[in-house]
């Protein structure tokens, strides 16, 4: 499908365009978690600590990224950012929207300035709705513009992700893989959100399209003044889109900063055991030593006392399995949970990944 030229719609009236939907200043942090837990009660009693005690800002216009293994937290952390899951404790803002405990009409309102995009594009669409009613929903919903108000929106938003309005009259099942998540990212952007949170928006994905979702996502965010939180266990996907990136293990970030810090001069184990394992067969010919570790991540029902990682972390010493380590500083900005970080030495050279 070839793009038509790109147009301007006419700004959005409506009830939920005029209460709270008017963009913050565009200076400062726009999200402020602190302390953020979930937990998830088992019927034997126990409880599952998916996310346990998280705490970061991220500046307007930034896109954030939390990286980890299977299980780490990390969807669960932007579920809760985004109230499709409930926080059991801890405070979430965005905006002036202070999310912790809010409910029933004022999350619905705030929930315009606030998206997601989920993994799997197909599973994410009503299969029985068009696509061009897919993408309007979000403004039906919610009350928002004249209805030749939506419509122009919609076609708008279908020139920005690369698509022609007359595929509005389709069906989800018509588009290819990346043609779904461009339409999912066409129905997050529709309502101006200020945040986008992207649950591994490209890993359902063949790598030459995931390169074009992510020029599009770079694309909007600089157009439409987006901030993101994104999330992946891809790192040289993050290393492309990130500004900033946290490293989340067993419910917990060990190491935050912007990117290129991050790739550049790790400071945590963890960390590098990620990046060891994203490195290429030509990098391993050239001969870089790989560092990995074994085992399995602790049960999240149970965690250790001290640092999470001791258990599968070969420079462990008797004060990592007492004693939690907390996030400090190790520069501007950059900030890592491990006792040793300064006297540790990475066993890779030149980690940072090709982009």
């Amino acid at each position: 499908m070839t793009p038509a030229p790109a147009t301007t719609a006419a700004p959005l009236t409506g009830t939920a365009a005029d209460t709270g939907s008017q963009r913050d200043t565009p200076h400062g942090n726009l999200v402020d978690v602190q302390d953020l837990k979930v937990h998830f009660p088992l019927a034997n009693g126990n409880v599952v600590r998916a996310v346990d005690g998280v705490t970061f800002k991220v500046a307007r216009g930034a896109s954030f990224g939390i990286v980890g293994e299977s299980g780490s937290g990390k969807s669960t952390t932007a579920q809760a950012l985004t109230r499709l899951v409930d926080p059991v404790s801890g405070s979430m803002s965005v905006g002036r929207h202070s999310l912790s405990g809010l409910t029933g009409e004022p999350l619905r309102l705030a929930r315009k300035d606030i998206q997601m995009v989920f993994q799997d594009p197909f599973s994410s669409l009503n299969p029985r709705l068009r696509a061009g009613k897919a993408v309007r929903e979000p403004l039906d919903l919610m009350g928002i513009g004249t209805r030749e108000e939506r419509e122009a929106r919609v076609d708008e938003l279908f020139r920005a992700v690369g698509l022609h309005p007359d595929a509005k009259r389709l069906f989800p099942h018509q588009f290819s893989g990346g043609q779904r998540q461009r339409l999912c990212i066409a129905r997050a952007m529709v309502t101006e959100p200020q945040l986008v949170v992207c649950d591994e928006p490209v890993s359902a994905l063949d790598v030459a399209i995931q390169a074009q979702i992510l020029n599009l996502l770079k694309r909007l965010r600089q157009e439409k003044q987006l901030t993101y939180i994104f999330i992946s266990h891809d790192l040289a996907v993050v290393q492309n889109i990130c500004t900033h990136v946290a490293v989340m293990y067993l419910g917990q970030f060990v190491e935050t900063g912007p990117v290129e810090e991050i790739f550049a001069n790790a400071k945590h184990p963890y960390t590098w055991s990620l990046m060891a394992a994203a490195l290429s067969p030509d990098d391993r010919d050239r001969g870089r030593e790989r560092f990995t570790v074994t085992g399995e991540p602790p049960s999240p029902i149970n965690p250790p006392k001290g640092c999470r990682f001791a258990g599968r972390c070969p420079f462990a010493q008797d004060r990592c399995r007492a004693e939690k380590p907390e996030l400090r500083k190790m520069g501007k900005d950059h900030k890592v949970a491990c006792h040793f970080a300064e006297t540790l030495t990475p066993p890779l050279p030149e980690l940072a990944l090709a982009g």
